[in-house]
């Protein structure tokens, strides 16, 4: 299935360009330790890789399009989403180079390091993500597979333009699909960009001015009101909530059932969504143990259960960012100037989707194959880890199988396996 994948897409590249591709990708993922693209070419099959100058040169300034590379990940993506709207989950990430001549690099906040009291900047690329949610065949929480990335750089669009203009080219791709798209609270403000076909969900700010739904004209000359009388914020409402208007309901936290208590009304958040009213949903503990939590959708007749379950889904972009930088090692490619670096990012998140839909595609409706561990009994689920582990697997047994070749391995490829296992980390 890997080898289908990666030979579906010649049409992308030139065809000296392909075979380099082809035999770059495949390495990313066999490779041992730091993800350096010398240390790809170091597990190549000596027989057919070329000069390592000529994959850095692919990377760095080869004659290919990442975008071709998005439009045909979101056609693979999308037929295993199923039918109705596509979840869409969008977020940033920064990967870290603090190499000071990386081109489109920066000093950026560090989300992962920073706090409510501590800011801490970090140089690095700085990527908006836009990743289809889906989920897998054997259930439990939820995958976002990347479909699209855009560089934030100092001197260009914010991340509310990059965000609108990934999800622009998905709804491009895809005319007859309609979306739902789930951000956090710092893309809310995508709610009011009119995207087409899209659903937004997203969390509401505590101290948000909320209003009633303007009130009808009545005769007098002038601009009419485009917005009623001020609401409290979404605190003070859920304050002053008795018990008796609050729904139990049960929602998808994560792949788990989980009981909450919810409370929602049509609102008018003037400053992000002038023209419609938005749907404000509060969710609430039964037990106590956990604060309120406040959310809006754009679709004010979508049930209240369902607006927290698209939203508890939104980890799933969370996880995909830790895998694509700490299992794939997104950042760890050694280009610097041109495109090279903004590529080599790209395509560490492009080969997270890749490698999930090869071992989905693969496992069908059997028991999804996964390192088992005695010290750990109760895993259920596959984890990315699983998925690299098993294309790896398959690489290696094409390489060295009894049926791989009719005489015995030669010392070229001896050594390669021995230095793979030698240098692995």
């Amino acid at each position: 299935m890997w080898k289908t994948l990666v030979a579906s897409l010649a049409g992308v590249f030139t065809s000296p360009s392909h075979a380099l591709f082809e035999e770059l990708i495949s390495a990313w993922v066999i490779a041992p330790g730091r993800r350096t693209i010398t240390a790809m070419v170091a597990v190549m099959d000596p027989c057919r890789r070329g000069a390592h100058d000529a994959y850095h040169r692919l990377v760095r300034a080869g004659a290919w399009s990442m975008s071709a590379l998005w439009a045909a990940m979101v056609e693979a993506v999308v037929a295993q989403a199923g039918t109705g709207a596509i979840q869409l989950i969008i977020d940033d990430t920064l990967l870290h180079r603090p190499g000071r001549k990386v081109q489109g690099a920066g000093s950026w906040r560090d989300a992962v390091r920073s706090s409510a009291k501590t800011v801490v900047f970090a140089r690095g690329l700085n990527f908006v993500v836009l990743a289809v949610r889906i989920t897998p065949p054997w259930g439990g929480m939820p995958i976002a597979l990347p479909v699209g990335l855009a560089l934030h750089r100092k001197d260009g669009p914010n991340l509310i333009e990059l965000a609108r203009g990934l999800v622009l080219r998905v709804a491009e791709l895809l005319p007859d699909r309609d979306f739902v798209l789930c951000t956090d609270g710092a893309y809310a403000t995508l709610a009011g960009h009119d995207l087409p076909r899209t659903t937004v969900v997203s969390r509401i700010r505590r101290d948000a001015a909320l209003y009633q739904d303007p009130p009808p004209r009545n005769g007098r000359r002038g601009r009419p009101r485009t917005k009623g009388e001020r609401l409290p914020t979404p605190p003070e409402m859920a304050a002053k909530l008795p018990a008796k208007h609050w729904t139990r309901v049960d929602i998808n936290w994560r792949g788990r059932t989980q009981t909450r208590l919810v409370w929602s009304r049509p609102v008018l958040w003037y400053r992000v969504c002038p023209k419609t009213m938005v749907l404000l949903v509060i969710v609430r503990d039964p037990e106590g143990a956990e604060p309120d939590d406040y959310f809006f959708t754009t679709d004010c007749s979508m049930a209240s259960a369902s607006v927290a379950s698209i939203y508890a889904g939104r980890w799933a972009i969370e996880v995909t960012n830790r895998d694509a930088k700490q299992v794939v090692g997104a950042h760890q490619p050694q280009s610097w100037k041109h495109q090279g670096p903004e590529r080599a990012g790209a395509l560490g998140f492009w080969l997270h989707s890749a490698i999930w839909l090869t071992y989905i595609t693969a496992t069908g409706n059997r028991r999804p194959p996964m390192i088992e561990r005695d010290w750990y009994p109760g895993k259920t689920t596959p984890s990315f880890a699983d998925a690299i582990a098993e294309i790896r697997r398959a690489i290696w047994r094409e390489r060295i199988s009894p049926d791989s070749t009719p005489t015995p391995l030669t010392p070229k490829m001896t050594t390669v396996l021995v230095e793979a296992l030698a240098t692995a980390a």
